[in-house]
């Protein structure tokens, strides 16, 4: 693949000469290494995306062993093909069972077959690193679908994504909780040269200290206790791509350094590891919080405030932008109506005024779990104010359930639904924290907990050993 780094490792001049000759029409970055230790000081000063190593060198038949050894150990997502003579074929396959991916005899049988093994590796390479930020990705998928609005405030956020969508410049998005912040940062990633590379997301508000160093850099195996094997960190499994830390204020000082650092030098080290780890990704960060006040109150560091700020863009609250609230609302009848498996019911006039004048203290967000939650229970093909259940709108201090239906009702499913609903808005409020959202549900964490296990919604919150605070 284009632009890659590869390490070519061989005592015989003739052959890297040969190498570089049959490489030459490729885009690649390549090094070259005569000997084991050089081989192995080159890869970890260099970070090479493949390594492509004679076995035998300088009258040593195990030399290609040490270098495939060495990078297993370090850096065993790195691809080691093999470049073997006739007679040591079964040694060849030997370093298959050890690891390499792949062997090439000398000599070799063609220009064109050397291209196709090295493309083949590096493509397996970065499908691998794919398939880890497309598992990340559905793990931590947003709430919301996509963007929706045509208000001016709204509009200026859209142009702000067009202009700056392909600079490499890192951008910080401010904002209310549940504004979309997440889907500014996705399509700043999808509308710029990085789009067919990864988006990798992840919530620093929500991840213990400990867990959020291990998720952005990576460990090598014994880092820790549980470290049974290497991982790669985000900024590993995005490269080439967008890393997206949602809630940066809420990262610790001693990971705001380390951040600051990989910035700075474009390289990760993993826990427990020693040899840094070249990546190119683009970083964009949002929070809700005044991040130049943290600065002043010395929560969040300056030089990484201004290295995060060149870019800002600031996304408003829904209350600012009630020429949006109908379009959305309609978007979300028909997402959720089909989630549910329902058909679309329509708003009353006195549903759409009292949602227009609503605060929306929680934002597109809560406007989306308002729509799910009275298509589950509005009676009749139309929803009124007392479906919507808005907590300050003029309403009922308790809220009105529907009448029993002919035909009756799934009571578990509506239910469930209702619980869900009031689990989502919990953690929100409690920002993550599940000892807050236990608190305000009158529950304990171990009930809590229980719950959102019960529904697949365990991942959301603090780290079970801070949720169980009884």
């Amino acid at each position: 693949m284009a632009g890659e780094t590869l390490l070519i490792v061989d005592d015989e001049a003739g052959v890297r000469e040969l190498l570089e000759i049959v490489l030459s029409s490729e885009d690649y970055r390549l090094l070259f290494a005569d000997n084991p230790d050089d081989a192995i000081q080159k890869i970890q000063s260099e970070a090479p995306n493949l390594v492509l190593t004679d076995l035998y060198m300088q009258n040593d038949r195990r030399a290609g062993f040490r270098v495939l050894s060495w990078v297993k150990e370090h850096c065993p997502w790195v691809p080691v093909i093999m470049i073997t003579a006739h007679g040591t074929v079964e040694t060849a396959i030997e370093a298959m069972r050890e690891g390499a991916v792949d062997f090439i005899l000398k000599p070799f049988p063609s220009n064109d077959e050397v291209r196709i093994r090295l493309r083949r590796a590096l493509k397996e390479l970065s499908l691998n690193r794919e398939v880890a930020a497309l598992r990340w990705a559905l793990r931590q998928r947003s709430t919301q679908d996509e963007m929706v609005g045509s208000s001016p405030k709204f509009l200026e956020v859209q142009d702000m994504i067009q202009r700056v969508a392909s600079l490499p410049s890192t951008v910080a998005i401010y904002g209310e909780s549940g504004v979309g912040k997440e889907l500014v940062a996705r399509a700043l990633h999808e509308h710029s040269p990085r789009a067919k590379k990864p988006f990798v997301a992840i919530n620093c508000g929500g991840i213990p200290e400990t867990l959020l160093e291990s998720e952005l850099f990576g460990y090598r195996k014994g880092a820790f206790t549980g470290a049974v094997d290497d991982k790669e960190g985000l900024f590993v499994v995005a490269n080439g791509g967008t890393v997206f830390l949602d809630e940066i204020g809420e990262m610790p000082l001693m990971l705001q350094v380390k951040l600051l650092r990989v910035l700075d030098s474009g390289m990760v080290t993993p826990i427990g590891g020693t040899t840094p780890i070249k990546v190119d990704v683009r970083l964009i960060s949002a929070t809700n919080r005044d991040l130049a006040e943290m600065v002043e109150q010395g929560t969040f560091r300056k030089d990484l405030y201004y290295r995060l700020n060149v870019i800002p863009i600031h996304v408003p609250p829904l209350r600012e932008r009630r020429e949006d609230i109908i379009p959305l609302v309609e978007h979300f009848m028909r997402r959720r109506a089909a989630r549910l498996g329902c058909a679309p019911k329509q708003l009353t006039p006195a549903a759409y005024r009292m949602l227009q004048e609503y605060d929306w203290p929680g934002n597109v967000r809560e406007l989306a779990n308002v729509v799910e939650r009275a298509l589950a229970l509005a009676r009749g093909p139309e929803i009124d104010t007392g479906d919507l259940m808005l907590s300050n709108a003029a309403a009922p201090s308790a809220p009105m359930l529907p009448d029993l239906p002919p035909q009756g009702v799934d009571l578990e499913g509506v239910v469930a639904e209702v619980e869900k609903m009031y689990l989502r808005q919990a953690l929100e409020r409690g920002r993550n924290s599940q000892q807050r959202a236990a608190e305000l549900l009158g529950l304990t964490p171990r009930s809590l907990r229980y719950r959102l296990q019960k529904y697949g919604m365990l991942g959301s919150g603090e780290d079970s050993e801070n949720a169980e605070g009884e």
